[in-house]
This record gives C-alpha cells, structure tokens and sequence, in this order.
C-alpha cells in the first residue's frame, strides 16, 4: 500500500539506504515504541537524520484511507468518542481535564468489527467533545448510519443516553436502555485502550499534523491487526 501511495519515492537521486519494507517497519517501531531518533538509529543501523527523513516521509503515507458510506447503512451501527492524548506541541494541545497539555481526537469505530471507520483533526484538549464533533467533518461521513455517543454529545442529533431531569426519576424502561447503550459503548473504550498500546499516542513529540498523521497511520495498523 505505501509503495502504492509512493513510498519509494520519484526515479533517480539518492538512492535509500533501507528497503521500503524496513522503512515502513521503521516508522512502525517509532509508532508502537515512542524511542527516540537517536534510540532508533542504531536499531536499523543508520544515522538519526536517516531516521528523521523516513519518518517524515512515510507517516502521511500509512494513513486509514477515508471511509465510504456502506451499502447496508440502515442496518449498521457506529460508536463515536472523543480521547484525551497529550501532545508538546503548545499549538496543537491545551491544559485540559486529565491535568496534562493534550489534544482532544474524536474516533469512530464499527459496533460490530470494532475497526476504526474514521478519526477527525485534533483539537485542544479543553474543547467539548459536542463542539469538537461539530467542528468535524465526522458527521458526513456518518451519513445515514446510526451513531451512539455519550451524554456529552448532547443537541448533535447523535444517540446518547436518556437524560435524568431535576427532580424527575427516569420512565420504565429506559434504565434498561442506558444500561444497554453503556454496553455497546465500551466498545470504543476498548478500541482506545488497543490503540494506546502505540506508545506515541501516550507522549507525541511530534509538532505540526505529526499528531494528526500518527492518529490515523495508528488506526491504520489497529485495523489491520484486528483484520488479519
């Protein structure tokens, strides 16, 4: 797929000291492993520099493709939710809940396959998850699928939870539903905890869309280890 989207780069010039496939398993190791450049380098046996340009390469190029509308829209259902990822790049993340500078990402994933249908741009960590889904282009592509959310998610026309009001207890019925709703809805949890085992998403260094990028090269890699 990377040599499809051009990894090995144009024709001519300086040659590559690594194959694709070690470059690719390069940025992969960076991903899962949070090293450091210069940890890397003698990992692979080249300069940190070396590391430095594959990186900056590849990481664009191991993004999730965008999700298209499935055929049996009426018949899926997709889970949304905002995760808190702390990031160094002051102009990317904000102070936020979790006592750290994080950047909030919204992700949806499959209810069934637990595969990650879409993840939007970061926003500051101490944006709503209401605002961040607005400020998104997540729900074109939610067109026609049904979306469970959080209470959070509250006026998004997205499903949440029925809501306690002041003074009045909840109608027959509907403890049942939350109950039901709080299950399904672990399951973006899960896909969360999964994908932090990519320890860059616990502390990214990178600045600029380098948050972004690891975003969606992470979920790429999420979903091909839960496929294969």
């Amino acid at each position: 797929m990377v040599r499809e989207r051009g990894g090995d780069g144009p024709n001519g010039g300086r040659p590559w000291c690594l194959p694709l496939a070690d470059r690719v398993l390069l940025v992969a190791v960076y991903y899962r492993t949070n090293l450091t450049m210069r940890q890397l380098a003698p990992l692979f046996g080249v300069p940190s520099a070396t590391v430095c340009r594959v990186i900056q390469r590849l990481r664009p190029l191991l993004a999730i493709e965008p999700a298209s509308r499935p055929a049996d829209a009426v018949e899926r259902m997709w889970i949304v939710d905002g995760t808190l990822l702390p990031v160094r790049d002051r102009k990317v993340g904000a102070s936020s809940r979790n006592y750290r500078f994080s950047a909030n990402v919204q992700v949806i994933i499959d209810a069934d396959s637990k595969l990650v249908i879409a993840a939007a741009r970061p926003v500051p960590g101490n944006t709503a998850d209401a605002r961040s889904w607005r400020d998104s282009d997540l729900a074109a592509v939610c067109e026609g699928v049904t979306v469970l959310a959080d209470g959070a998610y509250s006026n998004t026309g997205l499903v949440i939870p029925h809501r306690k009001r002041p003074g009045r207890a909840l109608l027959p019925g509907q403890e049942e539903d939350n109950a039901e709703h709080r299950k399904a809805r672990a399951r973006v949890e899960h896909a969360f905890a999964r994908m932090k085992h990519y320890k860059i998403l616990r502390d990214c260094r990178q600045r600029g869309n380098g948050l972004h990028q690891a975003v969606q090269a992470v979920a790429h890699m999420h979903n091909l280890a839960l496929a294969a």
